[in-house]
């Protein structure tokens, strides 16, 4: 997609965050009509007074991406404002941490319904559409460095995101026929307050082993990533990485020697049984090997 200017994009979590930068960043660089949903209306409402400002091409709806009947309402108003849907960003995304043994059903219900149902959600509502109107696209999934490096207390959230990093690699291999790129944005720290995303956290997953509206805790989360990527900065590395068809988009060359140690570490563990007999007779009927039917 490498004219963008007069298509249609359709970002989750637009009200704020790194989807907020996105939404900037398409509208008033690339001269995309821009649709932004958020579950909050007090952010679509800060967001549009921008927008409206730049007298930008940027239409709202508040949605709960995990409402799939809402989902569909959504797109269909995308359509009706701006024309079909060109370009997906499922950003939207929520996190909440601590011991994974104090953790209850809600929190681990809030974060998959969220972080990965609710971007399979906008995929299966988007994706159909785009097929049938026969002229290509591009869908931009946003995981975390979280779906490469697992950390204390982060089991639910790392989870979701190393589930969205098999589904978009997933999704590229199989979209590439309708001429549909995939990308997957791996963001590590941003400038952002998703620190308190918790306070959108729906009442039906009320129950939690964790913290809740806490100013102390904001504090201390917000510390770690206030010295990252400004939102507006990482949504010019999207454009271009959409303009190139680039399925990575990991602007975070400091995990370089974390991941360099992993991936050592899982050829070390698969090597160790180059001389299995078994391993040796799967080699010699040609089967277990890369791209063999199983």
């Amino acid at each position: 997609m490498q004219e963008l200017a007069g298509k249609v994009a359709f970002i989750t979590g637009g009200g704020s965050g790194v989807a907020l930068g996105q939404a900037k960043v398409f509208a008033g660089e690339a001269g995309m009509k821009v649709v932004i949903a958020d579950i909050r209306q007090d952010h679509l409402d800060e967001a549009m007074a921008y927008f409206r400002s730049k007298n930008l091409p940027v239409h709202p709806i508040r949605l709960d991406i995990t409402d799939r009947e809402a989902y569909v309402r959504a797109a269909d108003e995308a359509e009706r404002v701006f024309g079909p849907v060109d370009l997906l960003c499922n950003t939207a995304g929520v996190s909440q941490f601590g011991p994974v043994e104090q953790a209850t059903y809600d929190d681990w219900d809030w974060q998959i319904d969220v972080n990965l149902k609710g971007m399979i959600n906008g995929v299966q509502t988007f994706l159909p559409r785009m097929i049938d109107r026969g002229q290509g696209g591009h869908i931009v999934n946003t995981a975390s460095m979280s779906a490469f490096v697992a950390l204390p207390n982060t089991a639910i959230y790392c989870t979701t995101k190393y589930a969205v990093r098999g589904y978009t690699e997933s999704l590229r291999i199989e979209l590439e026929k309708f001429g549909i790129g995939v990308s997957l944005l791996c963001p590590g720290g941003v400038n952002t307050n998703i620190h308190e995303s918790v306070l959108a956290r729906p009442d039906r997953y009320a129950r939690t082993g964790y913290y809740g509206a806490d100013p102390e805790v904001f504090k201390r989360l917000k510390s770690v990533i206030e010295s990252g990527i400004d939102p507006v900065d990482l949504a010019r590395i999207v454009l271009e990485a959409v303009r190139r068809n680039d399925f990575w988009i990991l602007p975070y060359p400091e995990f370089i020697p974390t991941l360099e140690q992993y991936n050592e570490q899982v050829i070390a563990a698969l090597r160790r049984y180059e001389n299995d007999p078994d391993y040796l007779r799967r080699k010699k009927l040609g089967r277990g090997m890369p791209g063999a039917r199983a």
